[in-house]
C-alpha cells in the first residue's frame, strides 16, 4: 500500500510568492508559501485524500494513520508518529538566526521547563519536546544563500581591519571594536551584541550606517557589508545583523546540502530547497526575528567554535542516485528515473516527484505520479522501485548502512 499525500503551503511572511508554486507544477497562489510539509507534525499533517490500491476505511491524515496502524506504517507499534519531517522550503527573505540543541540537551531543557510549569504554547517557551533537531537542506534554485557556523579568525580579523578603516571617516562602533581585535574568540562578542548594554542599539545603526556606505562596496570586506545591509533592510536595528558578519556565508547550487550540526548557528537567507529533519520544535534563535530570544539558554547550547562550514557531500551509488546521509536518524535519496526500475530500498519513508512522470512499485501497490505529487511507503512495504522519467526525492528514516 502507498498513501497519497498533499497540504497547504505554510504561509509565513518570509515565504517566497512562487518557489514552491514553481516546484510543485501548479499557479502561484499570490500569497507567500514558505514551506511545504509531508509528515504527522501536529502543526501541520499532510491531508491523505487516497491510497494505492483504494483502501476502507481510510484516514483524513498521515498522523491519523500512523495513529490507527503503528507498526504497519512506521514498524514501532508505539509509535505515535512518523519522526521526520519532509518540507519544500521557499525563502523569499532571510529567516531566524537560529541554533538546534543536543539530544541530551533537549531532554535536559525540556524537562526542565515542563517541572516549572511554563505552558507549551507560552511565548517564553523554548523547549517544546524532548528532541533534537537534526536537518539538512538539499538546494534546488540555482542559487540557495545561508548563514553557517562561525568564520575562522582570519577572517574575523579581516572584517575588522575593514571596519575600523572605515569607521575613521565616520562615528565608530568603538565597543565592537575593541571586541574584534580578539578575533580567535567570538564568544565575547557574542555576548555583548545579545545583552542589555545600551550601547548595543548604537553600535548596530553604526554598522549598519557603515556597511550602507559607497566606501564599504570598495574594501575587501565588501560581500560582508553586503550581508549586513541585506539584514538590515529586513531586520533594521537587530543585532543578528551585525552577529552575522562573523559568520559563514554559505552560496549552495543545486545538489550542494548544508548540514548544521546541533549548536552551530545558522540562518537560510534566500532560494528553494528540500529539507529533511528529526520532527522537533525545539528552536532557540538568536536574532532577525521578533519572536522569543533565551539569550542564557542560546549561549549554553551555542558552539563558538571558528572554521570553515562543512557542505554534506553524497554518497553515488550510481551515477542517478545521491544519497545524503548526516549523523541523524534519516536519509535523503534523489534520484533520476530514466526508464529502466530503479530499486529505492523500503518504508518507513516519504516519496516526492520534482519532475516528469513516474510509476512507484511495491510488494502489493502500485502508482503512478505526476509532477509535485507526493506518496507515504509504509514500513510493511520492504522493497520499492521507481520506472518512467522524471526526479523523485526520498526520505527515510533511520541511518545510512
Amino acid at each position: 500500500m502507498f498513501i497519497e499525500l498533499t497540504n497547504t503551503p505554510r504561509d509565513y511572511a518570509w515565504g517566497s510568492f512562487d518557489g514552491i508554486a514553481a516546484f510543485t507544477g501548479r499557479p502561484a497562489s499570490g500569497a507567500p508559501e514558505a514551506e511545504l510539509w509531508f509528515g504527522t507534525h501536529p502543526g501541520s499533517p499532510s491531508r491523505t485524500p487516497r491510497t494505492f490500491p483504494p483502501t476502507e476505511p481510510g484516514h483524513a491524515t498521515l498522523r491519523d494513520w500512523v495513529a490507527a496502524e503503528p507498526e504497519r506504517l512506521v514498524g514501532d507499534p508505539d509509535a505515535a508518529e512518523l519522526p521526520i519531517l519532509l518540507k519544500v522550503l521557499a525563502a523569499r527573505t532571510p529567516l531566524s538566526l537560529q541554533v538546534h540543541p543536543s539530544p541530551e540537551q533537549a531532554r535536559e531543557g525540556f524537562a526542565d521547563e515542563e517541572a516549572r510549569g511554563i505552558a507549551p504554547d507560552a511565548f517564553g517557551r523554548s523547549y517544546k519536546d524532548p528532541h533534537p533537531k537534526p536537518e539538512i537542506i538539499v538546494a534546488v534554485s540555482e542559487r540557495f544563500e545561508a548563514l553557517c557556523g562561525f568564520r575562522p579568525a582570519a577572517e574575523v580579523a579581516a572584517f575588522a581591519d575593514d571596519l575600523a578603516g572605515l569607521a575613521r571617516q565616520a562615528p565608530a562602533p568603538a565597543p565592537l571594536l575593541r571586541l574584534l581585535g580578539t578575533p580567535t574568540d567570538v564568544r565575547p562578542i557574542v555576548n555583548w551584541l545579545l545583552s542589555d548594554d545600551p550601547e548595543v542599539a548604537g553600535c548596530v545603526a553604526a554598522v549598519t550606517a557603515l556597511a550602507q556606505s559607497e566606501a564599504a562596496s570598495r574594501t575587501p570586506s565588501a560581500a560582508t557589508f553586503g550581508t549586513i545591509a541585506e539584514l538590515a533592510a529586513h531586520y533594521p536595528g537587530d543585532p543578528g545583523v551585525v552577529i552575522a558578519a562573523l559568520m559563514n556565508r554559505v552560496s549552495l547550487r543545486p545538489g550542494e546540502c548544508l548540514f548544521a550540526p546541533a549548536g552551530v548557528l545558522h540562518a537560510y537567507l534566500s532560494g528553494v530547497g528540500i529539507e529533511l529533519m528529526v520532527a522537533s520544535d525545539n528552536v532557540l534563535r538568536g536574532g532577525l526575528t521578533p519572536k522569543h530570544i533565551d539569550t542564557g539558554e542560546l549561549l549554553r547550547v551555542l558552539s563558538f567554535d571558528q572554521g570553515e562550514p562543512a557542505l554534506l557531500a553524497p554518497r553515488r551509488p550510481s551515477e542517478s542516485v545521491a544519497v545524503y546521509a548526516p549523523p541523524a536518524e534519516f536519509t535523503l535519496t534523489v534520484a533520476e528515473v530514466d526508464t529502466e526500475p530503479l530499486a529505492l530500498g523500503g518504508g518507513p519513508a516519504i516519496l516526492l516527484v520534482e519532475r516528469g512522470t513516474v510509476t512507484l512499485t511495491g510488494a502489493d501497490a502500485e502508482a503512478t505520479l505526476d509532477r509535485g505529487a507526493a506518496v507515504f511507503v509504509p514500513a510493511s512495504e520492504h522493497q520499492v522501485s521507481v520506472t518512467g522519467s522524471g526526479r523523485v526525492w526520498l526520505a527515510a528514516t533511520g541511518q545510512a548502512d
